[in-house]
């Protein structure tokens, strides 16, 4: 019993004693930041001084505008190592996932299939295709068959007589008769 209160003690007093210490380095850090910053203002910015004639305003512009210019690329080089840094990040992180996401792939194995098997699985059971190439070439040639015996029935008389004219129109016509 003596020994778990005294263990309870002595938890609470080291936990007490890490909370004030991280207390007081939070507060030297703060201070620290404070000196910094006032460091840098008196370093890059001067002491205001109001101009008292139109060129020395003029002047004071001038120098605001090249600060505003310097100020302004140097944001935008930073923007840009940003923008750069979080690519490569977004990349690792895509490479980590693919990484995590590999698995050894099964060895396959021939299979024979038919081509109308092959679509089947390919398009799914709800669209029926089949491969009967032959059959779909007869009906080409069928339908080319029959418009060409109907052109021959019903042709155009004036190229019947073209055709029929001259010497080779009558070459035409003794070997039909033949």
């Amino acid at each position: 019993g003596d020994w778990t209160i005294l263990a309870a003690c002595f938890h609470f007093s080291c936990q007490s004693l890490l909370l004030q210490i991280g207390k007081e380095m939070l507060e030297e850090e703060a201070r620290q930041a404070e000196e910094e910053k006032m460091a840098y203002i008196r370093e890059n910015c001067p002491t205001l001084s109001f101009p008292q004639c139109t060129l020395e305003l003029q002047e004071l512009c001038r120098q605001l505008h090249k600060q505003i210019d310097l100020v302004d690329e140097e944001r935008y080089d930073m923007e840009t190592k940003v923008k750069k840094c979080n690519k490569e990040i977004d990349d690792l992180k895509m490479k980590v996932q693919d990484l995590n996401g590999r698995f050894k792939k099964p060895t396959l194995r021939r299979v024979r299939m038919s081509a109308d098997a092959m679509l089947a699985a390919l398009l799914g059971s709800k669209h029926k295709v089949s491969l009967d190439l032959r059959a779909n070439l007869k009906q080409v040639k069928k339908e080319l068959k029959e418009e060409v015996s109907a052109e021959k029935q019903t042709g155009d008389w004036r190229k019947n007589i073209e055709d029929k004219a001259g010497m080779d129109g009558r070459k035409k016509m003794f070997e039909a008769e033949a």
